[in-house]
């Protein structure tokens, strides 16, 4: 019999615990009415999700030198499915659960004036699950399966004020575009398992890039229809996930529903779930994908559409970011244009002689965009939920009132605007590296520094509208923001500095080494035939 080590089990919990404890929230809350036992519940489900996660990133950054497969019911890849897991999902499992703990605990005193909040912590629940077993699956169906839970679960969230014609527009908006990527990535796994015959991501790699083999499937198909097949499949995933992520031109859904979900969602929605899809584009196309020689022109041209549709998102975003006066429409465009700096850093690292710096850049701004962009909208929740109102008009001069939640929001904003020594001008800072590297230098390097000059005046319109001028309305009675939102506030600011201040250590200790996991295609390959092997009548792995 195989025996397994007690700590494989540990890395597929945080998945299939948070779905289970998402359908026992529904069922709890008929046996027990009160409030403040759903909400303890969903306070303690999500710091339990946040130490399960917090021990995978130990384990994998600190015991173990291979990546970690769990296969479900013990059957091994690539007949079961499986969830692998190596240093770079590792490290987004923990930035997910630890953002969600965070808002989670905001959400408590945010949603007070909401009725049916155990829905609301019923899909918030959902949700992380959703997105962390987007990250750990090694199964691509299985990766639709996971994409649709945590899909579903968001548009709930944004829908979750159905009183508001706001928010279910949006809903729908989003749920129409949303569920068109993931159809999109459905024909994208037919073609997929149409030309290799697996599910299993690391068979997959296997075929196109190595000569493993794995039991059942096979070797490399043997037709050469095979490699037409794994460019549509890339192609469609490509697409699906630029939708998923907000990528320019199919951004256009995304200012509408984040700034309608009650503000901890929009600073998950924003913060993390566009970053699950960045994820899910890195590990196709530089670890499954990576060493495909046959589908080189594939990933070349995708090397100058990312660069190119980056670009452009970063263009709009920091356009559009100037002109609003909704505060989280506001914010929410920034999202587009930082989604449209981690594109390009995808780009240049999908270029062919290129180093790893654009890739290294492109994740380790995934992990600051997330925190500063948590932060503002959790700032802005505090604001909205203070005055009862979006429009910075409306906002003048209640920072005066809320002096802590206004220096967290100036914090983050300048954080986001790339302003030294916070987190996002390191990363920024990485990434014109990659560039000049590249040999790219002058046009890549103007998009970066007019779109961070242009975000800068936006969020400082923010920064002026909440310190400088004279309120509109009495607003003596506005108080700080109170202890529980707070404190998840002041300890994303506090992360924006120490992660700028100690850059190059984070940088030489996580993110170079998750980037260089990624990008280990034969130790994820064989990884996964280790448990494969077992079909052959081998001992354990």
């Amino acid at each position: 019999m195989m025996q397994i080590p007690l700590w494989p089990h540990i890395a597929a919990l945080p998945p299939l615990l948070g779905v289970a404890l998402a359908f026992a929230l529904p069922l709890l809350s008929l046996v027990i009415k009160e409030r403040r036992v759903w909400e303890c519940y969903a306070v303690a489900s999500t710091f339990v999700l946040f130490v399960l996660c917090s021990s995978v990133f130990y384990v994998q950054f600190f015991i173990s030198a291979t990546p970690t497969v769990y296969a479900f019911g013990g059957w091994p890849p690539p007949v079961g499915i499986v969830y692998e897991v190596d240093k770079l999902n590792a490290l987004l499992g923990l930035l997910v659960s630890g953002v969600v703990f965070l808002a989670t605990v905001y959400s408590v005193r945010y949603m007070e004036k909401d009725d049916g909040v155990e829905w609301y912590y019923t899909l918030l629940l959902g949700f992380e699950a959703g997105m962390l077993g987007c990250l750990f699956t090694g199964d691509f169906f299985n990766l639709f399966v996971m994409l649709e839970v945590m899909s579903v679960s968001a548009y709930g969230l944004v829908a979750f004020r159905r009183d508001s014609h706001e928010a279910v527009e949006a809903a729908v908006k989003y749920a129409i575009i949303g569920s068109l990527a993931t159809t999109l990535y459905f024909i994208a796994v037919a073609f997929g398992y149409g030309s290799f015959g697996t599910l299993n991501m690391a068979d997959l790699a296997a075929k196109t890039s190595t000569s493993i083999v794995f039991p059942v499937t096979g070797g490399t198909p043997s037709h050469s229809g095979w490699v037409l097949g794994a460019g549509v499949f890339l192609a469609l995933m490509f697409w699906a996930f630029a939708m998923k992520a907000a990528i320019a031109p199919n951004h256009f859904w995304l200012p509408d529903a984040h700034p309608a979900a009650p503000s901890p969602i929009s600073a998950l929605l924003s913060g993390l779930m566009v970053k699950v899809s960045l994820y899910v584009i890195i590990r196709f196309t530089f670890t499954l994908f990576g060493g495909a020689v046959a589908l080189s022109l594939t990933l070349n041209s995708l090397h100058i559409i990312a660069l190119v549709l980056g670009s452009a998102s970063a263009l709009i975003g920091a356009f559009m970011l100037m002109v609003q006066r909704d505060i989280k429409r506001l914010i929410a465009y920034g999202t587009i244009l930082n989604v449209g700096y981690i594109t390009m850093g995808l780009g240049i690292s999908l270029m062919p002689g290129t180093t790893l710096t654009g890739l290294t850049a492109a994740v380790f701004h995934i992990i600051n965009h997330a925190v500063a962009k948590a932060l503002l909208f959790l700032c802005a929740g505090a604001f909205i939920h203070a005055v009862g109102a979006r429009n910075l008009d409306d906002l003048a001069g209640v920072g005066k009132q809320m002096p802590w939640t206004a220096a967290a929001f100036t914090i983050g904003a300048l954080a986001l605007s790339g302003i030294p020594p916070l987190n996002c001008f390191m990363s920024k800072l990485l990434l014109l590296q990659a560039f000049l590297e590249a040999g790219w230098v002058a046009p890549v390097i103007a998009i970066i520094i007019l779109t961070s000059a242009l975000s800068l005046l936006g969020y400082l319109k923010v920064v002026y509208n909440v310190y400088m001028r004279s309120p509109a309305t009495d607003i003596s009675n506005i108080k700080e923001a109170p202890a529980s939102m707070l404190i998840p506030m002041l300890i994303l600011a506090t992360l924006c500095i120490v992660l700028g201040i100690t850059a190059p250590l984070v940088v030489d200790k996580v993110v170079e080494p998750a980037v260089l996991s990624a990008v280990d295609l034969q130790g994820y390959v064989e990884a996964a035939q280790n448990f494969a092997s077992v079909l052959y009548g081998g001992g354990a792995p």
